[in-house]
């Protein structure tokens, strides 16, 4: 099974920069999106043989998550069943005979840190949320987590360690969710590797520098660890400032 998630920063700009040429060579079972930045009727995406289900932000133009899926759910839930968390479209779960497919548009915590302490609070309540799930079942968490987790995850760890993405609380948090019995599945491949980012900014040309961040992930529950075949960082494809991240799993 072949799954992909992607921060398009977009969807209508990225769409007219070859998203669905992207999409379509995937063939993914399922294809996630983060950063959408639409409303219900703005963009029409032709997609057959697959279910579409999109979270909307209520804000216009901004955040916003979808879910591209092959095969139909059981059930599909939007946010996490909290109302000052799912105002922005951040979440979508799809329930499975044997699993959970979650993709989440985690909150920065802005310039200056303006908006940590919201951070902090999103962080323990999606965390009990997916906790509760996997409860029931094992669950596979996908999409921009707006956290680089160590040292590794970025070109320039020093200069950044207070800055949003990489302050200890963030990095703490998501320490914390793995510790709870989940695993970083390219880590998981790719204990060493180095200089492998998914998210440049658009400035100082990071990108052609590559100075950039590992913020999108793929997350399993540990009891999938058996099933895991491999995970790819998809550093080719361009049409956002974030590229697609991948995980195969035999599920």
């Amino acid at each position: 099974m072949k799954l992909i998630s992607w921060n398009v920063n977009g969807i209508r700009a990225c769409a007219g920069k070859g998203f669905m040429d992207v999409f379509n060579n995937a063939d993914a079972d399922f294809f996630c999106i983060q950063e959408s930045k639409m409303q219900a009727g703005q963009l029409e995406l032709n997609m057959p043989g697959y279910h579409q289900y999109w979270n909307y932000a209520v804000k216009k133009g901004y955040s916003g998550t979808a879910i591209f899926a092959k095969e139909e759910p059981l059930n599909v839930a939007y946010g996490i069943g909290m109302e000052e968390h799912d105002q922005e479209g951040r979440v979508i779960t799809l329930e499975y005979d044997k699993f959970y497919m979650v993709t989440v548009y985690t909150p920065n915590s802005q310039n200056e840190l303006a908006r940590l302490s919201y951070r902090m609070k999103w962080e323990d309540d999606f965390a009990d949320y997916i906790m509760g799930l996997d409860e029931k079942k094992p669950v596979i968490i996908c999409g921009d987590l707006n956290v680089a987790h160590k040292e590794i995850d970025l070109k320039n760890p020093k200069t950044n360690r207070h800055n949003a993405g990489f302050t200890d609380e963030e990095r703490e948090k998501f320490s914390k969710l793995l510790d709870r019995g989940f695993i970083d599945t390219f880590r998981y491949f790719y204990p060493d590797k180095a200089d492998i980012y998914s998210w440049w900014s658009y400035r100082f040309k990071a990108r052609e520098k590559n100075a950039g961040w590992r913020i999108d992930y793929f997350l399993v529950s540990k009891r999938l660890e058996d099933k895991l075949k491999d995970a790819v960082i998809h550093t080719e494809v361009f049409g956002s400032d974030h590229c697609p991240v991948e995980l195969d799993i035999d599920l």
